[in-house]
């Protein structure tokens, strides 16, 4: 099922997108487990060669070989799970897939199973723009979303919202999640003359569909 497909019929797209597949493999590619793997494939494969030039010389029993080369797979554990990761990175970007409509922000993504999260305006308390190292090489960027809902356990007390990564017009973007921010979350902190059709409170540009349900 597409992202299209999910949202309700009483919404309007203002924005849809992917992630940009080059720059999360790069992010893959150069992470924080990429030295460990190096040293940890270059001291097996050290031990390897010296193990299996023994055997070779000796003429130990092909079993033993085989055990041996058995051992060193499992032992190269961390190599197999770095080179998991960056494959699944690109996988993932693959089928990410961003959507915004008046109401709320869409995120659909998976690479075994696809997961569709939704997080509406009025939740969002803080946006903010995002660029990494591979970002700034390939032109893209973040809008980092931060949920109003108080949290005990992450930073600054505040729960963490919904991120769209890696994608190329991120300034713009950021400013339409900016405004749609802005003025839902407003009204919804500082109601509006109860919520009537217009909105005469706090100066927002947002305005209910109806006056005693405007999310419908």
């Amino acid at each position: 099922m597409t992202l299209r497909n999910q949202i309700s019929s009483n919404e309007t797209i203002i924005w849809e997108g992917k992630k940009d597949v080059k720059v999360s493999i790069l992010e893959g590619i150069f992470n924080p487990l990429l030295p460990f793997a190096i040293v940890w494939l270059l001291i097996d494969t050290g031990f390897i060669g010296v193990f299996m030039g023994g055997f070779a010389s000796s003429g130990t029993p092909a079993l033993f070989t085989l055990g041996t080369a058995g051992f060193f797979l499992i032992h190269l554990m961390p190599v197999w799970l770095y080179l998991f990761g960056v494959l699944t990175a690109g996988m993932k970007a693959k089928n990410t897939e961003y959507l915004i409509t008046d109401r709320a922000i869409y995120i659909q993504t998976g690479v075994f199973k696809t997961v569709t999260e939704m997080k509406p305006f009025a939740d969002l308390s803080h946006v903010t723009v995002s660029q990494g190292i591979f970002d700034k090489m390939c032109g893209t960027g973040d809008v980092v979303t931060v949920c109003s809902h108080v949290s005990t356990t992450s930073e600054g007390g505040h729960s963490h919202g919904m991120n769209i990564d890696n994608i190329k017009d991120y300034e713009s973007v950021f400013r339409l999640v900016k405004e749609y921010q802005e003025a839902i979350y407003t009204d919804t902190m500082y109601p509006n003359d109860l919520r009537p059709r217009e909105n005469h409170g706090y100066n927002t540009t947002y305005v209910g569909s109806d006056r005693r349900n405007p999310w419908n």
